[in-house]
């Protein structure tokens, strides 16, 4: 016998189906919670069907963001095989039937089915620095994409209010020029104190500075007042929402700080992360964003495989004598990698930085392909020299 139990996972739930080998199922599918009696429930059922079976079923369910986790994470303190499946690869094994239903029994049934299809090699687990690193990169990201929205949000809160703000500060964003505004919202609050006095509070703002340039940009400030168009009394929602997204940009500020210090500590620990950064154009970011979402390159025998982990592969149709002659990639890999290997391109190109990259680029722009096309093949480059470094550990050699 070959058992196996498939779980069609759900927040807070899955559905169970085992069978004791293809074709013959074993007892009616039920449902159990994600919490430790449901998981207790589960190891039972488990217990009884390796029982049955004569050997301990493995056990198959799709990945599912993180709902899986608490599945996952009891598995692994079990010692339980399991196979974790692209919804990709099981969304496709689904269509084999004609008939189209969709419940939780039948995905569970699906599963099962699929383990004795394909050949599947059981899930290996990332270390727990990878996922930590995967996470704090994850949680940098998302909380930049956030901190971008709200400075959209504030530039248009000043426009409302004081325009002329724009042309003073080069970073509206940066400390001195929101504490500023955050004393001075309005043209009017800024022309009732002499230029002194509005050079003495942004002294005391933290910027280092010289007296005369406190002065002079207190006489900026105080010319942008004059031109300012909104002169009379401004809307007292203006005033209050300006003030809120300068305490959140605050907020914002302060923790994409604190996140940076721990990716910058935990990024160090690995033995990859002086390698990447040997190659020009990345840098600590773009570094400790490529080693977590890698998660260890022991996984990778060939560069292909990464190149197909990071959905960089060409996609590939033939059907009797036509053969498409435009092969997009599949995008089906990591997507954060991807971005990732793009952005890492885009900066190497840059100022000259790489300049085996660019000749690599210039080449395939020689060759006919537009930009993009050529710097998708500069990114898919890239994965086959990081592979190479990761697996001889050997920095990055650029041309001369």
């Amino acid at each position: 016998m070959d058992p196996v139990i498939g779980l069609d996972v759900a927040k807070g739930e899955s559905q169970v189906q085992a069978f004791l080998q293809r074709k013959k199922t074993y007892k009616q599918s039920f449902k159990f919670a994600h919490h430790l009696q449901g998981l207790h429930t589960f190891y039972q059922f488990y217990q009884e069907v390796e029982q049955v079976a004569g050997q301990p079923p493995a056990v198959i369910f799709e990945s599912t963001g993180h709902y899986h986790e608490p599945v996952l994470q009891f598995l692994e303190d079990q010692a339980i095989t399991y196979y974790v499946i692209n919804p990709v690869v099981s969304y496709e094994a689904k269509k084999t039937g004609l008939r189209k239903v969709k419940t939780d029994k039948v995905d569970a049934y699906h599963l099962g089915e699929l383990y004795y299809k394909e050949d599947l090699e059981a899930f290996q687990k990332k270390t727990e620095q990878y996922l930590d690193l995967r996470q704090l990169t994850r949680q940098h990201s998302a909380l930049t994409d956030s901190y971008v929205e709200i400075k959209l949000q504030f530039q248009a809160a000043v426009d409302h209010i004081f325009p002329e703000y724009h042309n003073v500060f080069s970073d509206l964003c940066g400390k001195l020029s929101l504490n500023t505004l955050l004393h001075y919202p309005t043209a009017s609050a800024i022309q009732k104190v002499s230029q002194q006095t509005l050079a003495d509070d942004m002294c005391q703002f933290g910027a280092r500075r010289s007296d005369a340039w406190f002065l002079d940009k207190a006489a900026q400030l105080k010319a942008a007042a004059d031109r300012n168009p909104f002169q009379h009394p401004v809307c007292h929602g203006h005033i209050v929402s300006l003030q809120m997204y300068i305490q959140m940009l605050f907020q914002y500020q302060e923790h994409l700080s604190q996140l940076k210090r721990e990716i910058d500590a935990l990024a160090r620990s690995f033995e990859d992360h002086g390698l990447i950064q040997s190659i020009p154009g990345i840098g600590d970011k773009l570094a400790a964003t490529i080693i977590s979402e890698i998660g260890g390159i022991n996984q990778f025998e060939r560069p292909k495989q990464l190149a197909a982990y990071a959905g960089l592969d060409p996609s590939v149709f033939e059907s009797g004598k036509y053969k498409a002659s435009i092969n997009r990639i599949t995008k089906r890999g990591s997507s954060r990698l991807r971005q990732a290997l793009y952005t890492a391109v885009q900066c190497g190109l840059a100022k000259n930085r790489n300049k085996k990259l660019i000749a690599f680029y210039n080449r395939k722009r020689n060759e006919g392909k537009p930009h993009r096309v050529a710097v998708i093949a500069c990114a898919n480059k890239l994965v086959h020299w990081i592979h190479a470094m990761f697996k001889r550990q050997k920095v990055f050699v650029d041309q001369s």
